[in-house]
């Protein structure tokens, strides 16, 4: 990615307001010819949910700024030409670190977009990017007919490891065998969702008392589907918290599809429901997001508090060994429990209850630790992204881009049983700018790996691979429902490729 290498560049002077003249510390005061600007929120074929593209602002000499200039320091305007009022809210994030995060939401479609990037009137790099269209919007249904195509417009990486790594033990998939015996197995102890994606149409049947989480699965399918024509796939989807099979490599398998996976089991990961969520409703209804948490990172690294914070619920024991470390060792550790469930009946010997903190207040503190609760702690991605370091616990239990994380690069390792957590707390005290390299690594990983594009990849390039092992034919199973695509009745798009098929 471009941001690598520009972040590499260093300051010759980055005080975000310079007291010297101008010919002295040019360095201060970003160029609009000099400044960066790239991504994919400037290409009209790669639909997002909100797209999003970035600013790096470079100095008349060159250098980049590795500060915030100002939070305002760059306009951008996203107007369609044809449209008096274009239905776009645009906001730009300053990440403070000398780079902008620059993302927008369309709530209708438009035959063109212009993109204009200003500094004090002046456009920026090649501003104005002029978006030939038609540029669709979230909801709309038009989905490329060429998975190849789809995926070199996302600038998809032809491969995922954990996606190699999960359906290598499956040398092949017998739908029918899979149709009868999943629900035997699983039906009637466990939430499962029995999909079958057919002619780019999404069609579900559940199992199970507790399928609410399904509606995670289904606006993500039919989200995806609108963007792409999937392959048509037949698949079972664990709704629960815990991976599912567990049966010996000399069994015969059962692929489950799962937000979570661990050592001990061989069910397929795919991005959390979590995850998947903040993606689909980013500039929507949450406010919790990848993007979002890269511009509430806190204070500069050496103005954040230097002790390590949690904050959760009792959902593992060895939270409940977290605060106890936590009370014994307040120079060293704040954790405390904002709600109790899973060990009521010791809530007056790790209680009382704390109020709870803003997520975006989390990075205030230097170090941040990462605990497992029922399966592996879903908040994992937005930490990485924020510029704290993250203590990890070692784990069974992985979520889709762990394999690619690496101890002592991207964080820095406890023990499972939290016996040298405090150890390694103070380690991180004492080699304040090794920290400070492996969050920004982290940080660097989540920018790249974490973001809306990755999860669409993802998600596509494992249907596209789960596809080629099946050998028998997909079907509509026998009390299988449609999951209808949600009526965009007051912004509807006109799909250019359905206008060419109704003319030949």
């Amino acid at each position: 990615m471009l941001l690598r290498s520009l972040s590499g560049l260093l300051l010759l002077c980055c005080t975000p307001v310079c007291l010297l003249p101008e010919a002295v510390c040019t360095s201060a005061v970003p160029s609009a010819s000099k400044s960066l600007v790239w991504g994919l929120g400037l290409e009209a074929n790669a639909v997002l949910p909100a797209r999003f593209f970035f600013i790096q602002s470079v100095d008349k000499a060159g250098k980049n700024l590795t500060t915030s200039p100002g939070a305002n320091t760059f306009e951008v305007k996203v107007t369609s030409p044809s449209e008096a009022f274009s239905r776009i809210w645009v906001q730009v994030l300053d990440r403070q670190d000398g780079s902008f995060l620059v993302r927008y939401r369309m709530y209708a479609s438009y035959t063109e977009l212009n993109v204009e990037i200003l500094l004090k009137n002046k456009h920026v790099a090649k501003s104005p990017y002029i978006l030939k269209g038609p540029v669709y919007h979230e909801s709309c249904n038009c989905p490329e007919p060429s998975g190849a195509l789809w995926m070199n417009h996302m600038h998809c990486p032809s491969s995922f490891s954990q996606i190699q790594h999960d359906l290598s033990i499956f040398p092949k998939v017998d739908l029918e065998r899979n149709a009868h015996e999943i629900p035997q197995r699983f039906g009637q102890r466990q939430s499962l969702c029995h999909y079958t994606i057919k002619n780019n149409q999404v069609y579900i049947k559940t199992y199970g008392e507790h399928v609410g989480f399904r509606i995670f699965m289904d606006a993500f399918l039919l989200s995806l589907t609108r963007k792409v024509r999937l392959p048509d796939v037949e698949f079972f989807v664990n709704l629960g918290d815990w991976p599912l099979e567990k049966r010996r490599t000399t069994d015969k398998l059962h692929p489950i599809f799962s937000w979570c996976g661990s050592n001990d089991t061989r069910d397929i990961v795919m991005p959390t429901y979590d995850l998947t969520e903040s993606v689909l409703e980013t500039m929507g209804r949450v406010s919790l997001d990848m993007m979002s948490v890269q511009a509430n990172t806190g204070p500069p690294w050496a103005e954040k508090n230097m002790t390590a914070f949690w904050r959760g619920r009792d959902s593992r024991r060895e939270r409940l060994e977290l605060v106890k470390l936590a009370r014994a060792n307040p120079e060293l550790l704040d954790a405390a429990f904002t709600n109790f469930f899973f060990f009521e009946h010791v809530e007056s010997l790790y209680g009382p209850l704390v109020k709870h903190v803003s997520f975006f207040d989390f990075f205030k503190y230097k170090y941040q630790i990462n605990v497992d609760g029922t399966v592996a702690a879903y908040r994992m991605p937005y930490l990485l992204a924020g510029d704290s370091v993250v203590l990890k616990q070692d784990s069974t239990y992985y979520e889709h881009f762990y394999s690619q994380l690496q101890p002592w690069v991207h964080y820095i390792p406890i023990k499972a049983d939290l016996s040298d957590v405090l150890e390694k707390i103070q380690w991180a005290k004492e080699h304040d700018e090794e920290a400070r390299k492996i969050a920004q690594a982290g940080q660097q990983f989540a920018r790249t790996h974490l973001m809306a594009d990755s999860i669409f990849c993802y998600y596509y390039k494992l249907f596209q691979e789960y596809e080629k092992l099946q050998v028998t034919e997909p079907k509509i199973r026998d009390g299988m429902e449609l999951v209808e695509q949600p009526k965009d009745d007051l912004f509807p798009c006109y799909c250019h490729r359905t206008k060419v098929k109704d003319e030949l």
